[in-house]
C-alpha cells in the first residue's frame, strides 16, 4: 500500500464539526484560553462548549408561565435534512428567517402540491400551512427548483402544480371541511 493510498483510507469519513472562523479581541482570547485551562480543553473545545452552554439561555417564547429557549427546541428545529430542517424552522419561528428565506417560504406555502389539502366547492386546491400537512418528501424532491425560483433564477412555471404528479393529491384527513356534521 502506497503512501497516498493509506491517506485515503485513514480518518474517519463522518464529519463531527465544522470549522469556523471567529473574531476575538485581545482580552477577550485571553480570557477565553485561561477558560480553556481551567476547563483542560483546547480553545476551540471551550468556544464549541460555550456555545452550546449559551444555547440554554437564547429564549425564542417567552410567556409568564413558559418560556422555551433554543436548546428546548433542539430536537425539534434538528433534522439531517436541509429541507426539513428549513421547514421546522420556518413552521415554528418564522421571524428568524432571512429576507431570503422569508422569500423561499413564501413560494413553498403558495406551492399546492407540496401541501395536503382537498378541494373546495369551486374545484380550487385548498391547503392549510401546518407542520402536519407538508409533504417533506416532495419538499425534497423539488428543493432545488424551489430555490431557483426564489433566487430568480428559474420560472415559476417549472415548479409542479396541483395535479402533476404520478400518484392522487393526498388530501388532509383533519380538515374542517371534511369532517362530516
Amino acid at each position: 500500500m502506497t503512501q497516498q493510498e493509506r491517506r485515503k483510507g485513514g480518518g474517519s469519513k463522518l464529519s463531527r464539526s465544522e470549522t469556523v472562523t471567529v473574531r476575538l479581541d485581545q482580552k477577550l482570547r485571553y480570557l477565553a484560553e485561561l477558560a480553556a485551562r481551567k476547563h483542560r480543553r483546547t480553545l476551540s473545545s471551550f468556544i464549541e462548549w460555550a456555545v452550546e452552554d449559551t444555547l440554554g439561555r437564547v429564549v425564542l417564547y417567552e410567556s409568564e408561565n413558559y418560556s422555551r429557549s433554543i436548546a428546548d427546541e433542539a430536537a425539534e428545529l434538528w433534522d439531517v435534512d436541509e429541507q426539513d430542517r428549513f421547514a421546522r424552522l420556518a413552521l415554528m419561528h418564522p421571524d428568524l428567517l432571512t429576507h431570503d428565506e422569508q422569500v423561499l417560504w413564501k413560494l413553498i406555502r403558495e406551492t399546492g402540491h407540496l401541501w395536503l389539502g382537498h378541494y373546495d366547492d369551486e374545484e380550487q386546491w385548498s391547503w392549510n400551512v401546518r407542520k402536519e400537512s407538508l409533504i417533506y418528501e416532495r419538499l425534497r424532491e423539488h428543493w432545488d427548483d424551489l430555490r431557483k425560483v426564489a433566487r430568480g433564477e428559474q420560472s415559476r412555471d417549472t415548479l409542479p402544480t396541483v395535479g402533476q404528479t404520478s400518484s392522487p393529491q393526498p388530501t388532509d384527513e383533519n380538515a374542517e371541511e371534511d369532517i362530516p356534521l
